[in-house]
């Protein structure tokens, strides 16, 4: 089991000679290479189909979660048979070894990633092609990558609040973009541009965003680390929006309702950056506070602020989104769509809206109030994971 030493720091434990940075490099890379992998993945399916297993995009996937456990696993050896007495400084120890945390943590995401690639395969040799982006393999391959990604964000914070320069810093805010890239990945089959007018849309925004946007911007010691992270997850999806359309491609699958020539780009990314601000804001005015009930409080405050913030920026960018001024490689309005979805009015036009169809699902004070419910939920997470975040030194 952990020792208890996770978070207390030794009394002799010299400052700036952290032997954290390149590992934290490593991390990083791995962590851009499973973001990149999986847009490109989806890519791929959209546009050519799932021709086979060893598909570069799986590749980028799977050399992220390679160099991940390969990083950690280094670093578990390092700290139990080469460390001195500054390494056992910043690590902690497990069934006799020892290891920073986030090296534990990015070992069993890999090994949940090695394990996820022969269930995936054994997945669409027995049921054909993905349905839909969670399927069980993908479940286990994201949570893989999420470990990873979290066990980097463990190893750069540990840098960062042992205030051994800003490198931690800047990699914390790097890799919490990363993280909200993932989310924002997993969250896309909800997140379309024609969705953005139903309830269902703000529900999971307010579910699955507000908490880690309020973590990252309890546990960052830059200013404004939530709105900085967000800048990075805009910023990767843009670039991928931008740089895959850019490689011609054909569909290899039949049937085929829209010729495509060139990679699909995914949806232009939510502008996170808004919303991160107005928390960010919020915890700048707000000292870090003690008791459930006044946490409580101050997530109910975000969430609110969060969904005061996302609703007329989401509501009225979507409707650019859909409408013919988006239409551009900048936008990507109208060409996010796979060589299955034909055309047709529904491209232009907000989904599960109307009152007269039995599938609406309109936004109105029900859904407003369950979707304070639930961002006010994962925001008083994101406080207590923000505030165990910034205590971590090892």
């Amino acid at each position: 089991m952990l020792s208890p030493e996770v978070m207390r720091p030794r009394q002799n434990h010299l400052p700036g000679r952290e032997p954290v940075f390149w590992p934290g490099l490593f991390f990083a890379f791995a962590a851009t290479s499973m973001a990149v992998g999986i847009i490109w993945d989806i890519s791929w399916h959209t546009t050519i189909g799932r021709d086979a297993f060893w598909t570069p995009a799986h590749m980028a996937i799977y050399l992220g979660g390679a160099l991940g456990g390969m990083t950690g696993g280094w670093l578990a050896f390092k700290h139990t048979f080469l460390a001195g007495p500054e390494g056992r400084d910043s690590s902690v120890g497990i069934f006799g070894g020892r290891a920073p945390l986030g090296a534990l943590v990015a070992i069993w995401g890999a090994v949940a990633m090695l394990t996820s690639a022969p269930f995936d395969n054994w997945w669409h040799n027995a049921y054909g092609l993905d349905v839909k982006i969670v399927s069980p393999p993908h479940a286990l391959l994201g949570i893989g990558m999420s470990s990873i990604i979290f066990g980097a964000l463990l190893l750069v914070l540990a840098r960062q609040n042992r205030a051994t320069g800003g490198a931690g810093a800047g990699l914390f805010i790097y890799v919490g973009g990363i993280l909200l890239t993932m989310v924002g990945v997993f969250a896309s089959e909800y997140c379309f541009p024609n969705e953005q007018h139903a309830a269902l849309f703000y529900e999971v925004c307010a579910a699955v965003f507000c908490g880690p946007l309020v973590a990252l911007g309890r546990a960052g010691r830059v200013s404004w680390p939530a709105t900085r992270a967000a800048a990075v997850y805009i910023g990767i999806t843009c670039l991928m929006a931008w740089i895959l359309p850019l490689f011609p491609a054909q569909p290899k699958l039949a049937p085929i309702f829209n010729p495509l020539t060139h990679m699909v780009p995914p949806a232009f990314p939510l502008l996170l950056i808004f919303p991160a601000f107005a928390i960010d804001l919020i915890l700048r005015r707000t000292p870090q506070i003690n008791g459930w009930l006044r946490n409580l409080m101050l997530a109910a405050l975000m969430a609110a602020a969060f969904l005061a913030v996302v609703i007329p920026v989401q509501w009225y960018f979507a409707k650019f989104l859909i409408s013919p001024y988006a239409d551009n490689w900048f936008f990507v309005g109208n060409r996010i769509w796979s060589y299955a979805d034909g055309p047709g009015k529904y491209r232009t036009t907000f989904w599960h809206v109307r009152p007269d169809r039995p599938d609406a699902d309109l936004f109105g004070p029900s859904a407003a109030g369950l979707s304070w419910a639930l961002g006010t939920f994962s925001a008083w997470l994101g406080l207590l994971r923000g505030g165990w975040m910034r205590k971590v030194r090892r």
